[in-house]
């Protein structure tokens, strides 16, 4: 069972400076062996911490955690519109909101973890998680309208992150239909954040959306040896350190923003700025659908619900779900 002083002392540490055993142990009023108890919890966990006799226990590298009231101020006036939840340790930050979305979790709450064990990506795919390395969390939003209104929902959270991403002068980032954000490097489309949506009521009633997302903040060469396809992360294309609260923040009001204009004119209204952002806009591109069936054709984009057109030897196909691979991209 993790120790409840992991992450007080992991907070402790994240100066990535050497800090001895005997004076963490003054500073949170307990045994030298409570902070080495809570310290061999971490390994569990994959975080790495150095220990150093003579010189004490240090991190990797600095660590910026996420915070409640970091994020709450980085939201500013706005923050009380928000319901923010911020965990040290979960499995899934989805499968935590669709539990308390039953229970009647307010209208647009954020859950973000620090750790996330067993995230979920798209068709049964796990989404790997690591301390500092990725930005993890899930965002409820209930409509008005039912499940069958909401095509396209998908899309216009891919919209939000862009913007978001833009705000932190990443302007190299495009979409992949239906749920995913790429940059494009030497040819080689490259993943920086991905999306999973989880609907809950009724077709036609009321209905509640579990938006789950996951974003590379600072991958290390061992995360990106355990992910299956080729991936990139902010670090990589920022000069300047991003503070994952005003990240998160940033975030969370462009959600708001794009999810209220979906709610209230549909996909139709962010149609043209996601075309603007489509990633295999006239490619030749390959089409799985659920049953494992692929279809080969020019992607044409997008149509008013959100549903991809492809142009493929048997005429015009539209899809509203599917897994899409091009040439130079490893899906």
């Amino acid at each position: 069972m993790m120790s409840n002083l992991l992450f007080p002392i992991l907070s402790f540490l994240s100066d990535g400076k050497f800090h001895s055993g005997e004076a963490m142990a003054r500073h949170f009023n307990v045994s030298r062996v409570a902070i080495w108890q809570a310290l061999a919890g971490a390994e569990t966990l994959g975080i790495e911490v150095f220990s150093v006799r003579g010189k004490g226990y240090r991190l990797t590298q600095p660590l910026t955690l996420i915070e409640e009231d970091k994020i709450k101020k980085a939201i500013g006036e706005m923050s009380n519109w928000f319901n923010v939840k911020v965990l040290d340790v979960i499995d899934s930050t989805n499968d935590y909101l669709k539990k308390e979305a039953i229970k009647g979790y307010p209208h647009a709450s954020c859950v973000v973890t620090n750790i996330q064990t067993h995230g979920r990506g798209r068709r049964g795919r796990q989404w790997q998680s690591s301390l500092g390395e990725n930005l993890t969390f899930s965002f409820l939003w209930r409509f008005t309208k039912g499940a069958a209104a909401l095509s396209g929902l998908s899309l216009v959270v891919g919209i939000a992150l862009i913007r978001s991403l833009k705000k932190i002068n990443i302007h190299q980032a495009l979409l992949k239909w239906p749920n995913d954000v790429l940059i494009r490097e030497e040819n080689i489309y490259k993943k920086i954040a991905g999306i999973l949506i989880e609907l809950q009521g009724d077709m036609d009633g009321q209905s509640t959306a579990i938006i789950g997302i996951g974003v590379n903040t600072k991958l290390s060469k061992k995360q990106i040896i355990k992910i299956d396809q080729p991936t990139t992360s902010i670090s990589e294309w920022t000069t300047e350190p991003i503070n994952p609260n005003d990240f998160l923040a940033i975030v969370i009001r462009d959600l708001a923003e794009v999810l209220a204009v979906f709610e209230e004119s549909g996909f139709n209204k962010l149609k043209d700025e996601w075309s603007s952002y489509d990633a295999f806009q006239d490619q030749i591109v390959n089409i799985t659908s659920g049953n494992d069936i692929t279809v080969q054709g020019k992607a044409l984009g997008v149509d008013d619900t959100g549903s991809l057109e492809v142009e493929t030897e048997d005429g015009l196909k539209i899809f509203a779900a599917g897994e899409v691979s091009v040439r130079s991209s490893i899906q």
